[in-house]
């Protein structure tokens, strides 16, 4: 081997360089950036990991403004002897993106597109353009960024530099490094230049092209044997038979060697009208044998799904999101392009006569291709649980071996996982030969440590038999870093040294990776979180009674930060207004996490806590949308609730956190009612009073009902009872047995068919119009319609506000009115979808002993759900609902009715109406008392641009709005002016 150009830093020294306290630091940078700088212990939790196993607090996160931001805040790390690690999304997978020092976030503002050359097919961006973003830009003109990765609508072009990311279409056009043509980065001597290819790139960096001269051998025989070995630096692309591309060579080094400020890519044309072939096999590695014979025909791409994956996105999505598969238990989905339609469909049967199955579907480019590849897609989130729901990590999740090997590669690491006990769900990207699996890793705490690292050097030795890399895509970082020197030589291992020393001869950026690693079970983040009982408040069921293991539910994939400016989405609604992570769900896990750590985050009313859940709507979106089943509402409920109980609540809390309450008193007498509008109405007074509640004063205060919906129903029954002719049902049980009654009550009419018509308190006491459609509708459909006696709140206003005690006390209550009926087999139906939520959802964790709790659940229908189910609880076929032909709609879903119920059934419903129907997607803004309280204002109209105000803008005067929220019609009615209805108004004309 040559005599070094350079020696290595010792560790000891990188580990000592920064003695700088964090004030300096900041300090320091707030003179120098126009950025951001932040060194709060808010700021600091939420980047003190990514989407890895790894936790490491940084000093400071710095988000440049631009490339001058970028490189004096690069300067200042240096002079201090900081260590710098730079981020885009985070949503990198094996530690690459958190470090100790400085983190820069280029996500937050350097995201533009600065052109994109249509004759020249490429593009120049900056390191925090997210992918999607750019193919939308290219897309006008018939080009996109092949590699693809399924995170590709938050991921950002510098992590995917950072990583060398692929995705599925990398085995036609290959990864992110053969996509980039040049790259404007800064080292970590300072030194800025373009990094190209040519005889003269590597003249950039002092003393790299004697280095690579006299490591040739070295350099051909260990790097570069196939496509998917991107572990280690990439030192191939030096070579002089590679074009001495000192471009690509710097993509796949996560941020060790230089500082991306921007890219230039390459642009491919779109593929015309890809043909899908679904492949069936009797298992996941007798489909990898077959792939060897495929690539002959030259796929765009080839992935392997198993019969247990496609088995849990049934489970979480619906047997609709699972389209038909040949017969079989592992499967390839394979993309076939060609010159036409024609041509793609003729190209795909022939690389199916060669797939060695008879189970085959050749599914054309639509809505059924598409819902195909959607399977895939969600693999890297629901790949996070296993089928048993317990916890799935990353760590092992993409090793790549030759395509050829693949199969017996599969059979041996599934025969590693049965021997030590492990479990996971495996896909990937099987025409690159790349795996990735989520292990059930016993990482809970710190005993799981020393089993987990012996697995990981047991596959790590594995794939390095079949003569594979421990990374296929997503690069080392903290996870695989160590494991180097059971892939590689010592004098490869060496080389990387130093080539970092030329690079970053002080090991500054990114430490701990590549070089000089880490160990791998170091700075683990589960292992030393405290278990965290529950406390009175939410059971935490699922989770096994522990708020800790509830909120390490998030792994951080991101989907929540998912760029929806094309699409919409449900999902953290207050960070598509703000895009700052201390608004997304996974910020928000971080800080909670750091809670039940204790080190940094110490107390459940700190500011840090209060302050991240303060912009959350409290949509339970991530609840379903998550592919993990993050359930922040929920642990936001928890949080306040342990910290105000026993003291002194915010003031809205006692007013918007009871309203029931008080809108109970004021409507007991139709008279006050009235009076209290009346004043009410009057701008001064109802300004002073929304400011002493604690709410926004720019907000109009709500009108109470002059007669609640009960008493309309009592002078309705009495001016009907004896000409309605039906006997109400004679209940036989109280509902406290554990609902395994299913009889009905008798009736003088046999055909009679009861349902519970349950007004909650909103529809009681504030809009009562949704009610009273509802009776009429269901009364149309030939039911007997119950409305009980008795008043029965769901306490969702205490629990939004933490006050779970009084919550529960409601709920309980409620149980004693609604359980008998739904112990008889009598559905209920809610009008307000916020408060059915709470029946299906909340109720039961909240009430985890009492069996009624998830009787009633069960028995519990939004009125789509009931005028769409099948006898004997839907209407039958004889009920045909009225022809909408003609009217056009804006539909509103209400969040929980989104996420809870999901909005299927009320899709259904009105496509039988024949009305045309635009559904918004995302949230209202205004979120029951989110938008209402004071500090909310901006962001509840914010949210409201997303979706709900733009289409309520371009619709006609007669467009219809509906909304079956209470909290959604008021935002439109006094952001928008715009009247809405609720479903049953719309169904029954009375709109």
């Amino acid at each position: 081997m040559a005599t070094p150009t350079g020696s290595r830093t010792p560790r000891a020294t990188l580990a000592a360089v920064s003695t700088v306290t964090s004030a300096d630091l900041a300090a320091e940078l707030d003179a120098a950036v126009d950025g951001e700088v932040d060194t709060s212990e808010r700021r600091r939790a939420e980047y003190s990991t990514d989407a890895s196993n790894y936790r490491v607090v940084p000093q400071v996160v710095v988000s440049p403004r631009d490339e001058d931001d970028t490189l004096a805040a690069l300067d200042v790390a240096r002079r201090l002897a900081v260590p710098v690690t730079a981020r885009g999304a985070g949503t990198s997978v094996a530690g690459n993106a958190v470090g100790p020092g400085m983190v820069l976030d280029f996500s937050r503002h350097m995201h533009r597109i600065e052109r994109v050359d249509a004759d020249a097919r490429t593009a120049v961006i900056q390191p925090g353009v997210v992918m999607s973003s750019l193919q939308a830009a290219a897309r006008p003109h018939g080009l996109w960024f092949g590699p693809d990765p399924s995170t590709q609508n938050r991921a950002t072009l510098g992590g995917m530099i950072g990583n060398n990311a692929c995705g599925p279409h990398a085995v036609a056009y290959g990864r992110t490094a053969d996509n980039v043509s040049a790259l404007d980065v800064v080292d970590g001597t300072g030194r800025r230049f373009v990094a190209g290819s040519g005889p003269d790139a590597l003249a950039a960096v002092p003393g790299l092209d004697r280095l690579v001269a006299a490591e040739l051998a070295t350099i051909r025989t260990e790097l570069g044997r196939f496509k998917r070995q991107v572990s280690g630096y990439s030192l191939e692309h030096l070579l002089p038979e590679n074009g001495q591309d000192l471009a690509k060579m710097l993509v796949g080094t996560e941020g060790t060697l230089v500082t991306v400020l921007g890219a230039t890519v390459d642009l491919v044309p779109l593929p015309t009208a890809p043909v899908v072939v679904a492949m069936g096999y009797p298992d996941m590695a007798t489909a990898a044998d077959a792939v060897p014979a495929l690539l002959a025909h030259a796929p765009l791409a080839v992935e392997g799904l198993d019969s247990r994956l496609v088995d849990v996105v049934r489970r979480h999505h619906g047997p609709a999101a699972v389209p038909e598969l040949p017969e079989g238990a592992g499967w390839l989905i394979v993309e076939v392009g060609g010159s036409d339609p024609a041509d793609a469909l003729a190209r795909a049967r022939a690389l199916a006569a060669d797939g060695g199955t008879a189970a085959v579907r050749v599914v054309p480019a639509g809505a059924e291709a598409a819902a195909l590849w959607r399977i895939r897609a969600d693999g890297a989130g629901l790949g996070g649980r296993t089928p048993d729901g317990a916890p799935a990590w990353p760590g092992w999740e993409d090793a790549a071996v030759p395509p050829e090997r693949l199969g017996d590669y599969l059979r041996d690491f599934t025969a590693l996982m049965a021997d030590r006990g492990v479990d996971g769900l495996l896909y990937g990207h099987f025409g690159d030969g790349c795996v990735h699996v989520r292990l059930d890793l016993p990482l809970e705490t710190p005993a799981g440590i020393g089993p987990s690292r012996a697995f990981l050097e047991a596959s790590a030795d594995l794939v390095a038999a079949y003569g594979g890399s421990l990374s296929g895509e997503h690069g080392d970082g903290r996870a695989r870093s160590e494991l180097l020197g059971r892939m590689y030589s010592p004098d490869v291992v060496d080389l990387f040294a130093r080539v970092k020393t030329l690079f970053d001869p002080t090991g500054l950026l990114n430490p701990g990776v590549v070089v000089d690693p880490r160990p791998l079970d170091a700075d683990l983040r589960r292992p030393y979180a405290k278990p965290t009982p529950a406390a009175g408040g939410f059971a935490f069921a699922e989770d096994g009674g522990d708020f800790a293991t509830a909120v390490h539910r998030c792994t951080g994939v991101g989907k929540c930060r998912a760029d929806t400016s094309a699409a919409g989405g449900f999902m953290c609604p207050s960070y598509q207004a703000t895009r700052d992570e201390k608004d997304v769900t996974r910020g928000r896990a971080r800080v909670l996490q750091e809670l039940t750590n204790g080190s940094l985050v110490r107390d459940w009313n700190s500011p840090a806590v209060l302050a991240s859940l303060d912009l959350c709507l409290s949509c339970k979106a991530c609840s379903s949308d998550c592919p993990t089943g993050t359930d922040m509402a929920r642990y936001k409920s928890e949080v306040l609730h342990r910290a105000f109980k026993g003291k002194v609540r915010p003031r809205n809390h006692y007013l918007l956190g009871q309203l029931p309450r008080w809108s109970a008193m004021v409507t007991a007498v139709p008279a006050l009612a009235r009076v209290a509008n009346a004043v009410l109405g009057v701008r001064p007074v109802a300004r002073a009073v929304l400011a002493a509640g604690g709410m926004d004063p720019r907000r109009s205060m709500v009108s109470f009902a002059d007669e609640r919906f009960s008493r309309w129903w009592r002078r309705r029954e009495a001016g009907s009872a004896t000409s309605r002719g039906a006997v109400l049902p004679s209940l036989t049980g109280t509902g406290t047995e554990t609902g395994n009654r299913t009889e009905t009550g008798t009736s003088t009419d046999t055909d009679a068919r009861f349902v519970v018509l349950w007004a909650d308190s909103f529809s009681e006491t504030l809009d009562g119009a949704g009610a009273r459609a509802t009776v009429a509708l269901l009364e149309g459909a030939g039911y007997t319609v119950i409305v009980p006696r008795e008043q029965a709140c769901c306490g969702l206003t205490w629990i939004s506000t933490g006050q779970l005690d009084g919550a529960k006390k409601r709920l309980t209550d409620l149980l004693g009115v609604l359980a008998p009926y739904a112990a008889n087999g009598i559905p209920v139906v809610g009008v307000e979808p916020s408060c059915t939520a709470v029946l299906r959802s909340d109720m039961v964790d909240l009430l985890p002993d009492d069996p009624r709790a998830p009787m009633l659940a069960a028995h519990t229908y939004t009125l789509a759900e009931l005028l769409t189910a099948p006898a004997p609880v839907g209407p039958g076929p004889h009920w045909v609902p009225p022809s909408l032909e003609g009217v056009e709609v804006v539909a509103q879903p209400h969040c929980h009715h989104h996420s809870v119920m999901g909005w299927e059934s009320d899709a259904a419903l009105l496509a039988r109406t024949g009305a045309r129907v635009t559904t918004l997607a995302g949230c209202c803004g205004l979120a029951g008392n989110f938008g209402m309280e004071a500090g909310h204002y901006e962001t509840s109209v914010a949210v409201a641009e997303n979706a709900l105000l733009p289409a309520l803008r371009e619709a006609g005067p007669e467009t219809v709005y509906l909304a079956d929220g209470f909290s959604c019609r008021t935002q439109a009615e006094q952001l928008a002016g715009r009247h809405g209805v609720h479903l049953a108004q719309l169904l029954t004309g009375d709109r």
